[in-house]
């Protein structure tokens, strides 16, 4: 008899988390790395949601909450939702997660059966596929075209569903594309998705404040309202307010579904941190200035390894709309050699390389289910940022 079970056999670990892990490993020995693997803000948490925790502490806000959340927290995501993008949702129809992925990992255990397919637009998240496979559901990969902005079309959508369709995931801004919806470009596939009313939608949203050059991103339930009683609109606060490790997500959805995945939670991880949704309710409710701020130095860490990427040999970089990503194609480095040797087949063997010969960790594009891509994450210094742009063009350069 085993020991593991066969259910941990359709899940691989995540190839990012493996990517940093060993870059800290090798900085640690001593060499020298970059790592641009990672996604996450490289900003501190703001002083006033870090006072609130604090002051939560000091007053003994340490004990369980309701599963859901607090009331206040899911009050402040109601009103969030409301003022940013015009959704009313009630405290009911809100949970809050450890995380964003606790969310999806509740939300598809919940729904999804062994037979049910999901549809997930590539390059994607490199957790959806695994979670809706530990479900005992059947990932549908929709490729999305680089000539296309890496964006989902109507009619590709159109052609995936099938009357084993359960779920369609719609991430915006993108990871790891950074490419985000427009509410002119989500209106044809609402179209579609009204024609299919068996299919329900999980809109991850969790870059939705990370957007560049005036770019309003929008969400399915903002532009058909009619799809609100099927849809999951996720959010959190890991990349707005750089509080990932605070482990804070939320979504709005249906009572009915809401109480599921309660339920789920309830028997998993119960509430997240009381500390952690204390600081959540002063970043919701409080002064977004840091926003601004944080958005101005992405957009020229953009800029610059849009542009350097783009010099060097047998690289293509689109510019991203949003989120702390870029995408490049490497298809022109395939079948070249390496200084040391090493003939590049694939993307996967792009980036070990270019981790072994110049020491940048980044992230191989088929981990995201998109072959022949790599994303590097600009959420870094621009000291950083430079000179691993600049040790790439090197690498790229030496290929024969």
């Amino acid at each position: 008899m085993s020991l593991i079970a066969d259910r941990l056999n359709r899940i691989s670990p995540s190839p990012t988390m493996a990517i940093t892990a060993k870059a800290r490993a090798l900085k640690a020995e001593g060499k020298d790395i970059i790592g641009l693997s990672a996604g996450e803000p490289d900003f501190d948490t703001p002083a006033h949601i870090k006072q609130a925790a604090i002051d939560a502490i000091n007053a003994g806000d340490t004990k369980y909450t309701d599963v859901s959340g607090t009331m206040a927290l899911r009050q402040a995501v109601a009103a969030k939702f409301k003022r940013d993008s015009g959704i009313d949702y009630t405290p009911q129809e809100i949970i809050v997660s450890t995380g964003g992925k606790q969310v999806i990992f509740n939300a598809m255990l919940a729904t999804v059966q062994a037979g049910d397919e999901v549809i997930i637009p590539t390059p994607c998240w490199v957790s959806y596929p695994d979670i809706v496979q530990l479900a005992e559901g059947t990932p549908v990969f929709v490729p999305c075209a680089q000539n296309h902005g890496f964006k989902l079309r109507a009619e590709d959508l159109e052609a995936a569903i099938t009357p084993k369709t359960k779920w369609v995931f719609l991430n915006s801004p993108n990871n790891p594309s950074g490419a985000a919806y427009s509410a002119e470009e989500l209106r044809p596939i609402c179209d579609v998705l009204l024609r299919h009313p068996q299919v329900w939608v999980f809109s991850d949203d969790i870059y939705e404040k990370l957007t560049y050059d005036g770019f309003k991103p929008a969400t399915i339930v903002e532009v058909e309202p009619a799809l609100k009683s099927r849809t999951i609109t996720m959010n959190g606060c890991s990349k707005a307010y750089a509080m990932t490790g605070w482990r804070i997500g939320f979504c709005g959805a249906p009572v009915e579904l809401i109480k599921a995945m309660d339920k789920l939670q309830g028997q998993s991880t119960s509430n997240t941190s009381s500390i952690s949704q204390a600081a959540a309710v002063a970043a919701l409710n409080g002064p977004e200035d840091m926003l601004g701020e944080m958005v101005a130095v992405y957009k020229t860490r953009r800029d610059l390894v849009a542009k350097m990427l783009n010099q060097a040999p047998g690289l293509s970089c689109a510019t991203p709309e949003g989120a702390f990503y870029v995408f490049p194609s490497m298809q022109g480095c395939i079948g070249k050699t390496t200084p040391k040797g090493k003939t590049i087949e694939n993307d996967e063997d792009f980036v070990i390389a270019l981790l072994d010969e110049q020491g940048v960790a980044a992230v191989h594009g088929s981990a995201f289910i998109y072959p022949g891509h790599f994303r590097i994450s600009y959420a870094t210094s621009t000291e950083a940022l430079t000179e691993a742009c600049t040790r790439i063009q090197k690498f790229c350069a030496s290929l024969v």
